[in-house]
């Protein structure tokens, strides 16, 4: 038996599973519980802040 996977929809702001999903570019995920799926936002939030500030991938630096 397949394990589930929880989707956290932007559009409705809320958890999904199963066979009734919004379309996949309404959708974060997969997430391995129905928890982290609940903070999906808050995962999103952190990376982006973290990516933002890797001095690896910063675009803004002046190089002159």
């Amino acid at each position: 038996m397949a394990e589930a996977e929880f989707w956290f929809c932007v559009k409705h702001h809320r958890v999904e599973t199963g066979d009734e999903m919004c379309p996949a570019r309404d959708r974060l995920g997969p997430y391995p519980s129905r928890a982290e799926a609940e903070r999906a936002l808050e995962t999103a939030e952190a990376r982006n802040e973290a990516w933002d500030n890797d001095p690896a991938w910063n675009d803004d630096l002046d190089e002159s």
